[in-house]
Formats: structure tokens, sequence, C-alpha cells
């Protein structure tokens, strides 16, 4: 697959292996290091090392090797389905399930278990490795994720995710307690400078992020709150919540490297409300996941 940038004037004086690490998010750097020593990268048509620094105007062309995909099985699992039809699945997403296979997950994701369910019955947009997925949440985030069987009702609800126009209300536990009853964070997102797992708040290369939040009720050291996303960015609430020095509780990316609580796994965030326009007859749709039982545990000790 080949890919080109153009370098702009605020984008100058930076590595090449850098440059392209923040282009692709999808790609990490030592393997775009592999790619430079391979030649499979020119700069305004000749080869360089990964040492280059990129100047105004370069023409930056990528050539990265189809990767060998491999089969994804079908697994019987015990999804927990909100509704379903000919066209659209709704599913409450568990603690720990991964959405869709990737690198070290290939087995027991969500995709496996769709495709057990749904046989062919699944979107082919998004590819082999993302049947029937529109959108994701994290592997530690439980709560509501839509799955679409065709490419029609996958069209449709991928152009209301880009329009904005889903309701999409989290359910999140917070560090500290919160001064204010609500507030909106807009600030954008881009993949972290340094750390290639994070993400963070970037004004010159971000892409626009906006999230509204509530407080539900205040505990003694932390406070329950309610997210609604205006745009969809990887880690928005946890990055968003963060930036203003209230990471979510259990997030060991953003928040305090030793969680205060024992036992809990990954970040408490629950995706409790989506809403949609159903693709096939034009009716607003609206389905809640009730809150974990660890969620709710967690509110009950913390209060």
């Amino acid at each position: 697959m080949k890919q080109e940038f153009y370098v702009g004037s605020q984008e100058e004086d930076v590595r090449i292996d850098k440059y392209l690490s923040l282009e692709c998010e999808d790609i990490s750097r030592s393997y775009i290091q592999k790619l430079l020593k391979a030649g499979q990268v020119l700069v305004n048509g000749r080869p360089v090392k990964a040492s280059y620094v990129v100047e105004e105007e370069d023409m930056i062309s990528l050539e990265v090797p189809e990767a060998i995909m491999p089969e994804i099985v079908a697994e019987p699992m015990d999804l927990d389905i909100l509704y379903e039809d000919e066209d659209v699945l709704l599913i409450n997403k568990p603690k720990g399930m991964v959405v869709h296979p990737a690198a070290g997950h290939y087995t027991g994701t969500l995709v496996n278990g769709l495709m057990y369910h749904c046989r062919d019955q699944l979107s082919g947009i998004n590819g082999v490795m993302r049947p029937g997925i529109v959108h994701r949440i994290d592997m530690d985030t439980t709560g509501v994720i839509i799955a679409c069987k065709n490419d029609m009702a996958h069209n449709s609800i991928a152009a209301q995710l880009k329009e904005h126009s889903m309701t999409r209300r989290y359910e999140a536990i917070v560090h500290g307690v919160l001064k204010e009853d609500e507030g909106t964070i807009d600030a954008p997102i881009g993949r972290h400078p340094v750390e290639r797992k994070k993400m963070s708040i970037n004004y010159n290369r971000g892409r626009n992020a906006v999230t509204h939040y509530r407080v539900l009720k205040r505990l003694k050291q932390y406070t329950h709150v309610e997210c609604r996303l205006e745009t969809g960015r990887t880690h928005q609430i946890r990055v968003h919540m963060a930036s203003i020095h209230h990471p979510l509780l259990g997030d060991a990316l953003y928040g305090p490297a030793k969680c205060p609580v024992s036992g809990l796994q990954g970040q408490t965030l629950h995706a409790g409300i989506l809403g949609f326009i159903h693709p096939r007859t034009g009716v607003y749709m609206e389905f809640r996941a009730p809150l974990p039982d660890y969620f709710s545990r967690l509110l009950e000790i913390l209060a």
C-alpha cells in the first residue's frame, strides 16, 4: 500500500521516522525505521535514512507491504444482546473483551463472537478483520456497541458518527472531587509525540475533539460523572478528563500508575447510552446498558 505526504511549513525540522510515526497512527516508529532501511520510503523520489530531517515542500512516498492476515475464526460466545434486527445488532460489551482482532488478540474478540452468531450476515466495509464493526470501545470499557449486518446499515451509521449526530453517553469515576457541576472540554487530540500507546492534547496536529461532562454524584475522593461525546477520538474521555487533572479511576495510562483500588482492571468507563437513526426505518432508537456490577460496587465502596 502506497501513501504520500506533503510537508507543510509547520511540520518541518522533524526526523522523518518521527514525522511518519505521527502521520501513520497504525504503524510503529520501529517498523517505519525498518521500511526506511529497506528503501521503501522516498523523499522527492530518493531513499533517505531515518535521521533525515524533513523540510517544507518535501514530497514523501511510503510503501507499506500488504500484511498477511490470519484467518479469523467464528467462536461461540454468550453475547449480551440488547437488540437485533435484519440490519443492526446492539451488544453490551463486558470488561476485558477486545472489539476486533489485532496483533496479540486474534481470538476471543467481539468479532469472533459476531461471526458465529451472525454467520455471513455482517457488513464487509471494514475488511476481514473488522466485519460489522463501525466504531469501537476500549478493551476495559464496558457498555453499548453497535454492529451492522449489511453495508447499507454500515454506511448509514458511519455517516451519523461522522456528522456527530449519534447520542453517546458514558459514565465514569474520576479522581478528585469536581467543583463545577458541568463543563465542556474542547481540545484537539492526536498521537502522543513520544509514547505511541498514548494520545494527547495536540493543538498543532490533533483532530477536533469535544467532550461535555456533568457530575452525577460527588464521592469522598472521587466523582461519578456522565460524559457526552460530541466527537469520537481514540481515548477521548480518558485524555480529556486527565487534561483537567481528573483522570479516570483505574486508568494506568493517563492516571496514577498504581491503582488505589485493589483488583480493579483498567479504567472505570461505561458506555451507558447509544442513540441513532435506524438505517432502514428512519426512526430514532436509543439503547441503555446497565452499569456493570463492579462499577455499582465501587460507587458504594467509595461513597
